[in-house]
């Protein structure tokens, strides 16, 4: 696997590129995308570094596992490839927006855009098979990144973590409290969404107040 990662990250990632761990990790992912179909592409799997460079981060929102889905994927979570119908989650996701900020339900459910702004759009495992959720799980990926949300908590300031459902939020553990802010609410699949988990929770324009109050540019959503 290539970790030609985005200079920023892989300088401050390097040192998990030698851990047991991560070789390991690696095989497992080359055999997987021998043998079977998987998802993103492998030139994507690390897209969320590729287009949101370490110093440039301003907001971290934490998935699960990639889309398993044909086209889906495109490595940051939540994200489809421009012209794919928006999955559930990612419905509920621009409901939200709209309501919480005034934006209008977007055409392309490319999250590229939000990446560029600073809003790291991390899979806590970044690969998976084909029709097949959660297959990558609990073979090294958690630990990469739980290595990359403790290097954003340890060498950056004022970092807004959009924590949505209970495995986002068993990552709060890994965030300085004293440093950055972490913003909590249910996931907005249908399941949570529609026991009143999600909805509401107006965490876009809370994100844009705490920007604001530190001085960050604000996003657009």
């Amino acid at each position: 696997m290539d970790v030609a990662l985005e200079p920023s990250w892989k300088q401050k990632l390097s040192t998990e590129f030698k851990q047991p761990y991560f070789a390991q990790l690696a095989n497992f992912v080359k055999m997987e995308y021998k043998k079977y179909t998987c998802y993103p592409r492998g030139k994507d799997i690390f897209a969320a570094f590729d287009h949101c460079p370490f110093y440039q981060t301003k907001v971290v929102i934490i998935g699960q596992d990639p889309y398993h889905g044909p086209n889906q994927a495109n490595g940051l979570c939540f994200s489809v490839k421009n012209g794919i119908p928006h999955p559930p989650s990612l419905v509920n996701i621009f409901k939200e927006i709209k309501v919480d900020v005034g934006a209008p339900y977007p055409k392309s459910g490319n999250l590229e855009r939000w990446a560029a702004q600073g809003v790291l759009l991390l899979n806590a495992t970044l690969t998976v098979r084909a029709n097949t959720a959660g297959s990558h799980q609990n073979k090294g990926w958690e630990l990469f990144t739980d290595a990359v949300i403790t290097a954003i908590s340890t060498h950056l300031e004022g970092i807004v973590f959009l924590l949505w459902g209970g495995y986002a939020k068993r990552k709060a553990g890994l965030v300085n409290r004293a440093k950055h802010h972490i913003l909590t609410s249910g996931h907005p699949s249908p399941l949570s969404a529609n026991r009143g988990l999600w909805f509401g929770n107006n965490h876009f324009s809370k994100t844009n107040d705490l920007l604001n109050q530190i001085g960050k540019p604000l996003i657009t959503w």
